[in-house]
């Protein structure tokens, strides 16, 4: 028996990726072009976004990359609004930007870090998903949401405590969406990448922290961000469709300990 590939075919699919100029999310924009999907990124750094838009045309397929500051809420409507009139209604939405800010803990962490963190990891997650949901039911088209948690989603941190916050409460907006928009056949999943080589980590790659962490790790490597791929075309393709709520780890065994 040989698998249904086109399952897996987001031909015809519009995708915005947040975030989606480097690491993470730039891998993410791209596996879903080479999958079919016309594109769409949100992302602030100019430089960045005319790289990533090179990529994505050279693949072929429409795509588009919007600058926006995703703590500007007021620009967010616009973005959406851009994004369809360009490309088409959106199918799905990949709420990927994040920042972390290495502080060392409560004790020294301000309350300005610690607004900048929840507002950019989980206040735009949840307004680009009720802007995105809306325009879906509406349209009563059905979709996907993949937003992305951490292995912080899961474990505390004592030295980025904003970003684990953020993204504990990640996975809990990730199954109250699923639980309300399931009646209008849109999935919403998370995927929780473990330990991955972006720049985001590269202080942790070269502190005493990395022996402790490939320990841990099955795998014993950091992964690359090249391997969220498959688990983000995954669920946004027809073989998620009777998956909801659920919280993907992509991480090398890390979170089996």
């Amino acid at each position: 028996m040989t698998a249904d590939s086109s399952l897996f075919d987001l031909s015809g699919r519009v995708a915005v990726v947040t975030g989606g100029n480097g690491g993470i999310g730039r891998a993410i924009a791209l596996g879903l072009a080479r999958a079919g999907a016309s594109v769409a990124v949100l992302a602030r750094n100019e430089e960045k976004n005319h790289l990533v838009l090179a990529e994505l045309k050279k693949i072929g397929g429409p795509a588009l990359v919007y600058r926006i500051d995703l703590t500007d809420r007021k620009a967010l409507a616009s973005a959406v609004a851009e994004v369809e009139r360009s490309l088409g209604g959106i199918d799905i939405l990949v709420n990927n930007a994040g920042i972390a800010a290495l502080t060392g803990g409560v004790l020294n962490e301000t309350a300005d870090i610690w607004d900048k963190t929840i507002e950019t990891n989980l206040n735009a997650c949840f307004l680009l998903s009720q802007l995105v949901a809306k325009s879906m039911v509406n349209r009563k088209s059905g979709g996907k949401i993949i937003n992305l948690a951490s292995m912080y989603s899961i474990f505390g941190s004592g030295v980025v405590p904003s970003y684990s916050a953020a993204k504990g409460a990640i996975v809990q907006l990730t199954k109250s969406l699923a639980i309300e928009l399931a009646i209008h056949n849109i999935q919403v999943n998370a995927i929780a990448p473990g330990w991955v080589e972006t720049d985001m980590t590269n202080p942790i790659r070269n502190s005493p922290r990395n022996e402790e962490i490939l320990a841990r790790t099955p795998a014993k490597r950091w992964g690359k961000s090249e391997e969220m791929i498959g688990a983000a075309v995954f669920l946004a393709s027809r073989g998620a469709d009777f998956i909801t709520g659920a919280t993907l780890p992509v991480d090398g065994g890390y979170s089996i300990y």
